[in-house]
């Protein structure tokens, strides 16, 4: 596994931000339902070539290795060391030989063209600044009749991160999160127009209560985000009062049971012919 990698600012702050992430990550089960579902959903078999985009800490890449046996391959790859080196801890108690981690960007890949019976993306997708170019890159990686998987989030997820959205545009600023996948409308028209064909999507809903503070947190902590930063620019003035709008949109939505935390996924495939 490569121990450098050239990265533009903002693919560096993703980084940095997962690194700091690695030993956290795997907490709770919402990342792995997500990964065995997608997994589910891809119909892997055995003795299959898998890509897995933006492996993280091997959620997919490991199950996926686990089906496709001796006689298939699973590569994963992602940006973030630290949660490569979680991966490959993983990867060593389970005593897998057929994962291989790779450090690199997976907007520039160069694996040949039929290499892989099935590509998978599971969560990341919003953080690749060129989907479509991405898509239509990863399908000349296919095998004739390859299958893509991506796990996406509708445009209403995450409440807090939902409201954010909502009152940066107030104060003119765009805040681009899960908009590629908002509907399943969209994520039907991102596959196509990347050539996809035979394009299904599956809706899960995995919302939850949560307390208004632990909604009220994500003002401070999204500003480590590249994906917030934009909010930066704004004045101390205009950011004291996005922050009590924010507040107060969030404290209108409070039930007896809390605040529904809308937790829409798409599980999104497509053939390459």
């Amino acid at each position: 596994m490569n121990d450098r990698i050239k990265l533009d600012e903002f693919k560096q702050q993703v980084a940095a931000i997962y690194d700091r992430r690695s030993q956290t990550y795997d907490r709770g089960d919402f990342h792995l339902k997500l990964a065995n579902t997608l997994i589910k959903y891809a119909r892997i078999q055995s003795g299959q070539n898998i890509l897995d985009i933006a492996t993280g800490t091997g959620l997919v890449a490991i199950e996926a290795a686990k089906i496709v046996g001796k006689t298939g391959k699973v590569i994963g790859v992602d940006i973030s060391t630290g949660l490569l080196e979680v991966a490959r801890k993983k990867i060593e108690v389970a005593g897998l030989t057929n994962v291989e981690l790779m450090l690199a960007d997976a907007e520039n890949l160069n694996f040949p063209e039929n290499s892989f019976d099935r590509i998978l993306c599971c969560s990341a997708l919003p953080l690749f600044p060129n989907v479509l170019d991405d898509l239509i890159l990863w399908r000349s990686f296919l095998v004739s009749g390859g299958l893509i998987g991506l796990q996406v989030y509708a445009k209403t997820a995450f409440v807090a991160g939902y409201i954010l959205q909502l009152v940066a545009k107030r104060y003119g600023i765009e805040l681009i999160f899960s908009d590629l996948t908002g509907t399943e409308d969209k994520c039907y028209s991102l596959l196509q127009k990347a050539g996809f064909k035979n394009i299904e999507v599956h809706r899960e809903q995995l919302g939850n209560y949560i307390a208004l503070e632990e909604a009220k947190k994500t003002w401070d902590g999204s500003f480590n985000h590249p994906l917030v930063s934009q909010l930066k620019q704004l004045s101390p003035e205009k950011l004291a009062l996005a922050k009590a709008e924010y507040f107060a949109e969030l404290e209108a939505l409070v039930t007896d049971k809390g605040i529904w935390n809308d937790r829409t996924v798409y599980y999104v495939l497509g053939s390459n012919c």
